[in-house]
């Protein structure tokens, strides 16, 4: 097997390494993976010994070493170790996306974390791990109070799995901030638990419960649950079975005070659920980031949805594409913006609608206004071929030609215009200066493509 080949579960061992250990691999297991050779009384078996993760020689798991410890661990397990986590224990970022771990996988890189005080964010993704490994990871953060992020998107993890994750987030007991389950087929009885444990747990900051089975019920429980809740900043819903019922729900719990990004695309808000979220958008000045693209909103809802628009004064990022609109509705969105002078509107996305040059000079009136705004939307009507090469000019060799001229690097002309002088910058505030300043002249088009290729982060540019 190639060094960068990732080995997969084994259900087998032989005979030597199985005088190695003791008779059962499902005893209780951190005392056990000890240095090969040592004698040991038999344990009777635990009730439960499949998930079993007691420690009985506390000394002893603490002070062997964590490659040790994990490959002995494989060993009691019945599993080939995976050489791509030895190789990078002591990272802080753990991906084993992808990995065909297994339950039995997942026991053995459990036992290994629980002592590991340098992973703090773990991606188990894919990794059919069902609600017997979810259980080993439970019993490891009671434990592990480093690791901060876990993701456990798409194992099969099933409603035993949920009532295992549930029970653990309302003891409230670890560090974990960051919770990824999307793509679990978590239907209305799952849903109802993790709302009642994040109804007394406000640890969890950011959620993923995307590509799920939630319809109109789960959305009465995610409101009322939203209602209650002081800690989701960032939760994703996208793809799931929201209809008008269930989002009108979900709406009367977003004048929640914490949440920042919500993303509910590819449901089915319809123009009624565009109505409520307009409603929230009038009330709530703290979501910063809404996605509603995919959700059968037409000009109709969008107008409704404008209403909010107008008196906002705390969204950033709006996404609307992939809905049955069509120009008029894009003009409503930028007269919305036009009309509220404290709007901090960065990004409003309509890609797939069609304009005319009559919509882009009134655009660009709105950008004069509101320079830190960009609008994304399809090719212009009538632009020709000339124009639109002009229009997209690459701004890196202008501004590179400028630095030239003046002797100075590239990375000093970004650094002048950053009122702070570092070298990383908000996205919209650079927008608007990059928009302002006259020494390289620049259009919004080439703005925006300056920023796709500075973009580190979400929301960041890195000089």
């Amino acid at each position: 097997m190639d060094d960068d080949e990732e080995p997969l579960e084994s259900n087998s061992k032989d005979e030597d390494d199985t005088e190695l250990t003791p008779k059962s691999s499902d005893d209780t297991l951190y005392c056990e993976a000890e240095a090969i050779g040592t004698v040991e009384k038999e344990k009777p078996p635990k009730e439960d010994s499949e998930t079993d993760l007691a420690i009985e020689d506390t000394e002893k798991f603490f002070t062997i070493g964590p490659k040790e410890l994990y490959l002995e661990a494989c060993k009691l397990v019945g599993v080939v170790p995976v050489s791509y986590f030895i190789r990078n224990m002591e990272e802080p970022h753990m991906n084993l996306n992808y990995h065909g771990l297994g339950p039995r996988g997942t026991k053995a890189i459990a036992i290994a974390m629980v002592s590991n005080t340098t992973i703090t964010k773990l991606e188990l993704e894919d990794n059919c791990i069902m609600d017997t490994g979810v259980t080993c990871l439970v019993q490891m953060l009671q434990e592990n109070y480093y690791l901060q992020e876990l993701n456990v998107s798409k194992n099969e993890i099933g409603l035993e799995g949920a009532k295992v994750i549930s029970e653990f987030l309302q003891r409230n007991t670890s560090s974990l901030w960051n919770l990824g389950l999307s793509g679990n087929n978590f239907s209305e009885e799952a849903i109802d638990l993790f709302c009642q444990a994040l109804s007394i747990n406000y640890l969890i900051r950011n959620l993923d419960l995307s590509h799920n089975q939630i319809s109109d019920t789960g959305g009465e429980q995610l409101g009322q649950m939203l209602n209650i809740n002081v800690g989701i900043q960032v939760l994703n819903l996208s793809w799931n079975h929201f209809h008008t019922q269930g989002a009108v729900a979900l709406c009367n719990g977003l004048r929640n005070v914490t949440l920042m990004k919500l993303d509910v695309s590819m449901n089915g808000f319809g123009n009624e659920g565009a109505l409520a979220l307009g409603e929230v958008l009038r009330l709530n000045n703290h979501l910063t980031h809404l996605d509603v693209s995919g959700n059968d909103i037409g000009n109709e809802g969008v107008s409704r949805l404008s209403r909010g628009l107008e008196s906002n004064e705390g969204l950033q990022v709006l996404k609307l594409l992939l809905n049955p609109m069509n120009m008029e509705g894009a003009v409503l969105l930028v007269q919305a913006i036009k009309r509220n002078p404290k709007s901090k509107m960065e990004e409003l996305d309509i890609s797939n609608v069609l304009v005319t040059e009559q919509f882009v000079r009134m655009l660009d009136g709105v950008c004069a206004i509101h320079p830190q705004l960009d609008v994304i939307h399809k090719s212009v009507q009538g632009f020709s071929a000339k124009k639109s090469t002009f229009l997209m000019a690459n701004p890196m060799k202008l501004i590179q030609s400028y630095a030239d001229q003046n002797k100075i690097p590239v990375v000093d002309f970004f650094q002048r215009l950053n009122p702070a002088g570092t070298v990383k910058m908000p996205v919209g505030e650079f927008r608007k200066v990059m928009v302002q300043q006259n020494k390289v002249p620049l259009n919004r088009y080439q703005v925006r493509e300056l920023i796709r290729r500075l973009e580190e982060e979400a929301g960041m540019v890195n000089f």
